[in-house]
């Protein structure tokens, strides 16, 4: 079914249904479907950000449409309701309905949340995405969420990022030695492994740091975002692959008393348009960090992948720190165990399928 046959059809049950003052009901609570909810989502990430900013408005259009108006949701960026990375507890205390944001940035707060973003050296977005719909990953992370009073889904993905901006080229894994580099979440705690230290930055701060020499190296998401930043006039090294981030997972999560006040058919609506989010940023990310590949190589950025004995390096020293973070807390070790065993299973034929494909397609000079 397409989108605009989909708004209809969901626009016109919404009506019905109020016309006839039925009633929903599932466990615990009747809900009137005639209610009106007003609720606010507030994100980590500017409103007008590329794809993420955008694309949450479009969301908050699409529910109201799908509503027939009877759940309408405001949208708020970094700052404007929460802070950035108060969204989490503002979510969870009840003061707002809804926030969307990247789940390891609430490692201090749930170690687990650090396996639903993004993990060192882990699966790519479409592995990603195998384990959560279809491998137990998203049932794990609702009872875990759950504890939190939350209830999350995934909502937008980057794509395997790229993997920094460095002044100075990295030939080996002692380069990293005593390098400041900004880069959150697991891929900080593996620099930090191999002699590195980690500089967290907000990204206003990154260009100027870089630019100053305040930091050695940096880290943000791909060209499109990069190249917004202006790093591409910082530092003359852009590297690959991201192996801190080959997958960095974005939520909408919700306060669990909020989503139980919902008609079923309501929540169905938001899962879909959680969904419809992580399909569409990952097609929008791809489409246009291409575009942006050409427009930083008019710089004279010269194009690096790490060398084949770092990427050994910082894998033996990213296993190590994620078994630690396993090991300290039940939850991230139930959910880090499921998303060990789906990923040697999903790799295994992705070796075979889509591996193949692309090192025929290079080994024959295709590509």
């Amino acid at each position: 079914m397409d989108r605009r046959s989909f708004l209809k059809k969901a626009a016109g049950t919404a009506a019905a249904t109020g016309a006839v003052m039925a009633t929903v009901s599932y466990p615990g609570k009747t809900t009137h479907a005639q209610t009106r909810f007003r609720w606010k989502v507030a994100s980590s990430f500017g409103i007008t950000n590329p794809v993420t900013g955008p694309g949450l408005v479009r969301m908050t259009e699409d529910l109201k449409k799908m509503t027939g108006g009877k759940l309408d949701i405001k949208p708020f960026g970094a700052g404007e309701l929460v802070p950035a990375f108060g969204v989490f507890d503002a979510a969870k205390q009840g003061s707002i309905q809804m926030f969307y944001s990247a789940s390891y940035y609430w490692a201090g707060k749930a170690p687990a949340t650090q396996f639903t973003c993004s993990v060192p050296f882990g699966m790519n977005t479409q592995q990603t995405n195998a384990w959560m719909y279809h491998g137990g990953g998203l049932q794990l992370w609702h009872e875990f969420y759950a504890k939190h009073g939350l209830i999350g889904f995934p909502a937008g993905n980057t794509g395997t990022q790229m993997g920094g901006w460095f002044r100075k080229e990295i030939k080996s894994l002692d380069d990293y030695k005593g390098l400041k580099m900004r880069i959150p979440g697991l891929g900080g705690k593996v620099v930090e492994a191999v002699g590195g230290t980690v500089v967290l930055l907000a990204s206003s701060d990154i260009y100027p740091s870089l630019e100053r020499g305040v930091i050695d190296a940096c880290e943000w998401v791909g060209p499109l975002y990069d190249y917004a930043l202006g790093l591409h006039q910082a530092a003359k090294y852009y590297y690959s692959p991201g192996w801190h981030e080959p997958s960095t997972m974005n939520e909408l999560s919700i306060n669990k008393k909020a989503w139980d006040s919902l008609p079923k058919e309501f929540q169905e609506m938001i899962a879909h348009t959680a969904y419809k989010m992580n399909t569409d940023y990952l097609a929008e990310f791809d489409a246009r960090n291409a575009g942006f590949v050409k427009k930083i190589k008019d710089y004279g950025v010269q194009f690096r992948q790490f060398p084949d004995d770092v990427m050994k390096g910082l894998s033996q020293a990213a296993a190590k720190i994620a078994e630690e973070v396993a090991d300290k807390d039940p939850d991230a070790r139930k959910i880090y165990d499921s998303f060990k065993s789906f990923q040697s299973e999903v790799r295994s034929w992705h070796n075979m399928n889509e591996v193949a494909y692309h090192m025929a397609l290079k080994a024959a000079g295709i590509i």
